[in-house]
C-alpha cells in the first residue's frame, strides 16, 4: 500500500475538519474510500461527490477512480465547486 496525502480545499476542508490527512491505498478509489471511512457523515460524502480531483497536480477528469494508481508520496487534491465570479 502506498502512503498518500489528501488535501482538502474550501468546503471539502470544512466538511473534513482538516486541511489534509494521510491514507494508505493502491488507487485513487481506495484512497477516497479510506477518507470516507474517516468522515462517514453525509455532508462530507456530498462534497466529495461534487468535487474535482487532482492527482499529483493532474486532473483526474472522468477516469474511473479505481483505475488511477497512486504511489508513495502521491498528493490528491479535493476541489469542491467554487461560487462567485
Amino acid at each position: 500500500m502506498a502512503k498518500c496525502t489528501i488535501r482538502y480545499w474550501a468546503a471539502a476542508k470544512e466538511a473534513a475538519g482538516t486541511a489534509e490527512e494521510r491514507v494508505e491505498a493502491q488507487t485513487l478509489g481506495e484512497a477516497l474510500d479510506a477518507a470516507s471511512l474517516l468522515h462517514p457523515d453525509d455532508r462530507f460524502q456530498r462534497v466529495l461527490g461534487a468535487s474535482s480531483l487532482l492527482v499529483n497536480e493532474r486532473p483526474v477528469g472522468r477516469r474511473p477512480h479505481r483505475e488511477v494508481p497512486v504511489e508513495d508520496g502521491t498528493v490528491i487534491e479535493v476541489l469542491p465547486p467554487f461560487a462567485g465570479g
